[in-house]
């Protein structure tokens, strides 16, 4: 029944995250990664990043969202080496045209973060960094807790419509979630064909469903603050009010039930949860020289 969702709230594209990441150990320091990675190459690297992202973010706050959930469908498809930026070509479809990502934003900030640090460090940061630390900024700039990540990832070569077909299902509930791998979900859209979830509070549905009546273009807010980072989508959550088959079912299913109960009580606890997890998302599948470089334009491959 659902129509087109709207631009994601920072937390649902991370609801998971926070524990499954959490079982989730590649190593700190991974493939020669280090805080201090750019410190003598190109001392003011983050310092781009960041400016580049808050001039964006000035001009139209949805972006923070964008950019942090670009960072998670480039980590979860082939590690995080920005093969989302990649366009696609006369012989391949890339990433970025699956169904599952044409609704992603923000890709002219990369661009512009590129174009600076080339005339500042020229083949020195890689595109792969750039989506790191955008996401970073970004959660910071809304609001969320500020967290370092190593930096000296290298660009990936590959960048295929089929591997995305790994990324969860929005239908999915806790158990499945739970199962996924690496956890997470597109939430690009609602699928019409699903009846309305009998978890959910009767009056919330009713305001979906009078939503969803205007036509698939019709956008519903995650959250009640969908551009500021807090806990308010765990509330929610306890007032039966998730947008997502894949929402609502954290608070339903008996072991997550408990994390939602913890995070709507605690926000502090969740901030420091988040920031763990997005350290170690950010290590998924580092690619290192030997199968990677520093790209010159982000959306191809040199």
């Amino acid at each position: 029944m659902w129509g087109r969702v709207g631009m994601v709230n920072l937390i649902s594209m991370l609801v998971l995250m926070t524990k499954v990441i959490s079982s989730y150990n590649p190593g700190f320091g991974a493939n020669g990664l280090s805080m201090n990675y750019y410190l003598m190459s190109c001392p003011f690297a983050d310092n781009i990043v960041k400016d580049t992202v808050n001039k964006a973010l000035q001009s139209d706050p949805t972006l923070a969202a964008a950019l942090l959930r670009m960072h998670f469908h480039d980590c979860f498809i082939e590690g995080c080496d920005a093969s989302i930026l990649l366009d696609s070509t006369k012989n391949n479809t890339a990433e970025k045209d699956s169904p599952a990502n044409l609704s992603l934003r923000g890709y002219d900030i990369m661009d512009d973060a590129k174009q600076q640090l080339e005339t500042q460090c020229p083949g020195v940061v890689s595109c792969a960094d750039i989506v790191a630390l955008a996401a970073r900024d970004a959660v910071f700039w809304s609001g969320g807790p500020y967290y370092d990540i190593p930096k000296g990832r290298k660009d990936g070569r590959r960048s295929k419509i089929e591997d995305t077909i790994n990324l969860p299902s929005p239908t999915f509930n806790g158990s499945e979630l739970i199962r996924c791998p690496r956890g997470g979900c597109s939430l690009s859209n609602f699928d019409s064909t699903h009846d309305v979830d009998p978890a959910l509070d009767s009056n919330f549905a009713k305001i979906l469903s009078k939503t969803c009546s205007t036509g698939d273009t019709a956008e519903q807010p995650l959250d009640a603050t969908r551009n500021t980072f807090d806990n308010a989508y765990y509330n929610a959550l306890l007032q039966k009010a998730g947008v997502l088959t894949s929402d609502q079912t954290l608070y339903t299913t008996s072991k997550t039930r408990s994390i939602v109960n913890g995070y709507a009580m605690n926000q502090a606890m969740f901030f420091y949860d988040f920031q763990q997890a997005m350290l170690k998302m950010s290590l998924l599948d580092v690619k290192d020289g030997s199968n990677g470089e520093v790209r010159d334009n982000c959306r191809k491959i040199n």
